[in-house]
Order: C-alpha cells, then sequence, then structure tokens
C-alpha cells in the first residue's frame, strides 16, 4: 500500500481567484480579473509530481514547479544548494532572520506555475506552520519583471481565536517597499501586508502606504479552495488558459492605461539607494 497522501489529505490545492487593484493617487485607477493560483505543500511536491500528468517538478510540462524560480540566493554566504530543494532555502533564510523552522513544520507555498516552461510572479506567499498545525510566520516573495525578487517576513499578528469557528490566523506586516516594483509606484511607500492562512477561503491584501500613512494602492486577492487533480487544472484551463502569460500581459496592458493617463513614470536606475537586499540581482 502507498504511503502517499490521497487527494483528500493532501494540503496542496489550487485557488480560484479574484485580483482587485484600485489606486487612489496621482489619479484614480481600477481593475479586476480572475486567475488561479496553486497552493503548494513543499514537502508533497515529489508525490504530485508523480501522481499528477498535467504537472511536475523542475522537468517540462504545461503545468510546472521549478525550486530554482524561488529563492534562488537566499544570502551571500549560503547560495541556493539544488539538492536541499527550495524547503532548504527557505528555512536557511528565515535562520537568517533568527527564526527556527522545526524539521516538521510545514511549508506551503501560495504561487503561479510556469506555463509551458513560462513563469512570472507578481508576488508568491509562503505560510509556514508547526506540526500542531499553529502559525509560525508567512513570507511575502515579491517579483518585478527585471527578474528580481524580494522576501517580506510577515509575523503573526492573531492565531485561530475558536478553533471551533474555523477562523483562520492572520499576519501582519508594514515595512518600506525599498524594492522596484513598477514605474508607477515610488519606491518610498510602504507595503501593508494583511494576510490569512489559506483555509476553504483566500483571502490577502498587500497596499501601499505613503508617508502620511494614507493608503494610495489596495491589491486584494480572494479565491476559494479547489482540489489540485488533473480534473482541476483541465477546468481552471479552460477557464483561463495560459494563466500566467495572462498574468503578464495584464500587467503590461494596465501600465499602458497608466501611461496614458499620464501618471508619472520612474525609471529603476534613478533611485539605486532604495532597492535593497534584492535577489536574483
Amino acid at each position: 500500500m502507498s504511503s502517499s497522501p490521497s487527494t483528500a489529505s493532501r494540503h496542496s490545492c489550487l485557488y480560484e481567484c479574484r485580483v482587485l487593484h484600485h489606486r487612489f493617487s496621482p489619479r484614480q485607477h481600477r481593475f479586476e480579473y480572475g486567475l488561479f493560483l496553486i497552493c503548494v505543500d513543499l514537502d508533497e511536491l515529489d508525490t504530485l509530481d508523480s501522481s499528477l500528468r498535467w504537472f511536475s517538478r523542475n522537468r517540462r510540462n504545461l503545468y510546472e514547479f521549478r525550486d530554482s524560480d524561488h529563492f534562488t540566493r537566499p544570502d551571500a554566504t549560503r547560495p541556493h544548494d539544488p539538492k536541499r530543494g527550495l524547503r532548504g532555502s527557505v528555512v536557511d533564510w528565515l535562520a537568517g532572520q533568527g527564526i527556527t523552522v522545526p524539521s516538521d513544520a510545514r511549508i506551503r507555498l501560495l504561487t503561479l506555475p510556469r506555463v509551458l516552461g513560462y513563469v512570472f510572479n507578481p508576488v508568491s506567499f509562503y505560510f509556514v506552520t508547526l506540526a500542531d498545525g499553529s502559525p509560525l510566520c508567512a513570507i511575502a516573495e515579491v517579483g518585478n519583471t527585471f527578474g528580481e525578487q524580494k522576501p517580506y517576513l510577515v509575523p503573526v499578528e492573531t492565531l485561530a481565536a475558536d478553533p471551533a469557528t474555523g477562523t483562520p490566523a492572520r499576519f501582519r506586516l508594514i515595512a518600506p517597499k525599498h524594492f522596484y516594483v513598477s514605474p508607477f509606484s515610488p519606491l518610498d511607500l510602504r507595503f501593508d501586508f494583511k494576510l490569512r492562512d489559506p483555509a476553504e477561503q483566500l483571502a490577502i491584501g498587500v497596499n501601499d502606504l505613503n508617508a502620511a500613512n494614507d493608503t494610495v494602492l489596495i491589491s486584494a486577492l480572494t479565491g476559494q479552495r479547489r482540489p489540485l487533480t488533473d480534473a482541476g487544472l483541465l477546468r481552471l484551463t479552460l477557464r483561463y488558459p495560459l494563466v500566467t502569460l495572462r498574468v503578464i500581459t495584464l500587467i503590461h496592458w494596465q501600465a499602458l492605461r497608466l501611461w496614458l493617463k499620464k501618471i508619472p513614470f520612474l525609471r529603476k536606475a534613478e533611485s539605486p539607494h532604495l532597492q535593497r537586499h534584492v535577489l536574483h540581482r
């Protein structure tokens, strides 16, 4: 009898999502669209690779997960080790932040997969949970179109208030951006991360705050859990074809709309002093 987890017992899943962006300053701009994300337990990647037809790990497929797409340079002293996989890179980075991850802790990653070999992730989220189910921390791994990433450690704000209610844990961080995400967003803004531990429902917010603590941009991601199966992947593929390519296309389309609204355009080379602790440089 196989010891691999059944579909019902897997922690890995899919989320069918809606993304909302609402910019308030310097001009109003709002859009919303649908997509789907994978949420993979890093300890289940090999099982998913062997049991799914349309999803694989570190080899070409319709949907592909590559460890090297994330945390490939956690720091200068301990470079990415392919033998230890992504989990080892995450554990090393958290150790550098003063957080020890037990060997039996669970690490789930919410992200876009590679589609036909192409990948781009505006942001991925890691949720680290202890063996008893209590949350340890979360990480927001923000990306840009220059192939750079910057991880932000998001601590636990509140645990589940009552296990009977099923209320997910909440994570919160307000931190200087210090990262070039968009030519239409100044680097001296602050990120306001509001994350819920993924459950049946997904609820994530990443807002931009200015020096006066005003919200200048709202970004919200909401979703519904779906099973990570071949049938589930094909169903969402028909609904959101070439999802990762769709995301990068929409990013450039919205950038064009912002440019036509004459929102100030900021070049990456203008503020190198505000781009700090960036991976993949």
